[in-house]
């Protein structure tokens, strides 16, 4: 039989103890890890769901959506109240630039001008197309424009802002008579050379 009140019979029962121990403690430490992870990262939603949520929060801390309805019984704060906007249309602004350049004598001068030019819209892309359709039509009628100014009308920023309204004014023109309906809103020279 063997004698566990020997000493070498105490260290294996300790040993045991000691095993059990450690095991019993990880079992606890992976469980209790396990119990934690589950209630942090258990819930049902979704990541775009959580997204959906965040902006949703986002928006009614902007007061651009009404806050949520509370639950019956809490005692209200005060709350805030949406002011109503007007809604005011975005408008997008289209662009065509003329390929190629514009070069005319001016008048009663031996100088020439040499533009580029584009045009711009806030109408829908008909416009747009109306000018690429017609652009040897509207050519023509540019050059007319500019052949019709002296070369004293064509100095400084009020002389070419004069020549763009013109422009602008005889281009609609032209498309009123082509397409019945002008559109054109600015225009703006990418190049504007006085030789």
């Amino acid at each position: 039989m063997s004698d566990t009140s020997t000493p070498e019979g105490k260290s294996k029962k300790g040993g045991i103890i000691k095993i059990l121990l450690f095991v019993i403690g990880g079992l606890v430490l992976v469980g209790v890890g396990l119990g934690a992870g589950f209630f942090l990262f258990a819930n049902n939603v979704t990541p775009s769901e959580e997204i959906d949520m965040i902006i949703e929060r986002k928006l009614q801390e902007a007061g651009q959506l009404p806050p949520p309805e509370e639950e019956e019984g809490e005692e209200a704060g005060p709350t805030r109240m949406a002011k109503p906007v007007e809604e005011t249309g975005t408008f997008i602004t289209s662009y065509y630039e003329f390929p190629g350049n514009f070069t005319t004598n001016l008048r009663g001068s031996r100088k020439f001008l040499q533009v580029s030019i584009g045009v711009s819209t806030q109408y829908d892309e008909t416009v747009v197309q109306n000018v690429e359709t017609h652009q040897l039509a509207l050519r023509s009628e540019v050059l007319g424009v500019i052949s019709e100014f002296t070369e004293e009308d064509v100095q400084g920023k009020d002389g070419r802002d004069a020549i763009a309204a013109r422009m602008r004014d005889a281009i609609n023109a032209k498309l009123e008579e082509l397409e019945g309906f002008g559109g054109i809103e600015g225009v703006h020279f990418t190049s504007f050379v006085l030789q």
